[in-house]
């Protein structure tokens, strides 16, 4: 049970977090139109980006850092609790059929496991020792990295994950939304995006979950790009896995070599579907079976494969 000194302690903490403050300017906001309300609301989503943009520098280098571990093997781990969790959950899921990655590749932890997702998990987030054993379920290894997300930057869950990877020497990144916060003291890399307080106090699925969004997907788009799972900004690395992707494939492979249907589909059959080995076929001139051995040295970058084919 908390105590009241536990709580008094919990509301000292709150009352220096930026991401808590109170606005006494927006306390009639309820009595407002609500196109009114929604200006305003529209006003401040406005502000995310120019936040996000004054921690560049930190998330290129941490972006840099997790695709050399990603490059010797190593996985992408996202873990947070409630909405910081959610939105960690969702980037890692998207990357299967985007970038066509093993589900194993990229993973989103949510304090309270599964059922978090959509049920409130009581208690889960103030857990260092839940972090651990969700980390230790999934065999964590010096090769992976792991980002801790909290808005707050205090969230013990978020916290204990990174300091737990850390300590095994895991490749460490705290995102937060408050300024020297606990989370990115105890990562390796500290990406603290401060939004200012929130339209309704304390509601960190505003500004600062937009936030957060904004920075995972560059944390997980350009490490693909780096990885070679792009060619120029075309998706060469999705899974056709129904009849839109099959279309966008058919389509990607057009934009990249500027082919006939008739050759994209010959080519898309010869390759089982794989998109960047059609493209290869086509631009490289080489049959099925090389494009497979030329991406497969070339650890799966089309342009190394593509110069490799000239040269072949």
């Amino acid at each position: 049970m908390t105590s009241t000194a536990d709580h008094d302690h919990l509301r000292a903490q709150l009352d220096t977090l930026t991401t808590e403050a109170y606005r006494p300017e927006l306390a009639e906001i309820d009595r407002r139109p609500t196109l009114d309300i929604a200006r305003t609301m529209n006003d401040e989503d406005a502000t995310v980006p120019a936040a996000v943009a004054r921690r560049l520098p930190e998330i290129a280098a941490a972006i840099d850092a997790t695709a050399a571990r990603m490059a010797r093997g190593g996985r992408l781990i996202y873990a947070g609790a409630g909405t910081a969790g959610r939105l960690g959950v969702l980037d890692a899921s998207e990357c299967p059929p985007t970038f066509n990655t093993d589900p194993s590749e990229v993973l989103g932890l949510i304090a309270g496991g599964p059922s978090a997702m959509v049920t409130a998990v009581e208690g889960a987030e103030d857990s260092k020792k839940f972090a651990i054993e969700d980390l230790n379920a999934i065999g964590l290894t010096d090769l992976d990295t792991v980002v801790g997300i909290s808005a707050s930057g205090r969230t013990p869950y978020a916290i204990g994950a990174v300091e737990h990877a850390r300590a095994l020497g895991a490749l460490t990144i705290g995102l937060s939304c408050n300024a020297d916060s606990a989370l990115a003291a105890a990562a390796e890399h500290g990406i603290e995006v401060v939004v200012g307080p929130e339209l309704l106090t304390g509601s960190t699925r505003l500004k600062a979950g937009t936030a957060q969004k904004l920075v995972l997907n560059m944390l997980s788009t350009i490490t693909m790009i780096r990885l070679g799972k792009t060619y120029g900004n075309l998706m060469v690395d999705v899974r056709a896995s129904n009849e839109k992707l099959r279309a966008r494939s058919r389509r990607i492979v057009a934009l990249a070599t500027g082919a006939s249907d008739q050759e994209i589909e010959t080519a898309l059959r010869s390759t089982d579907g794989e998109v960047k080995n059609a493209i290869l076929t086509l631009l490289g001139g080489v049959d099925a079976p090389t494009a497979a051995h030329l991406l497969d040295a070339a650890d799966g970058h089309l342009r190394a494969a593509l110069q490799a084919a000239k040269d072949h």
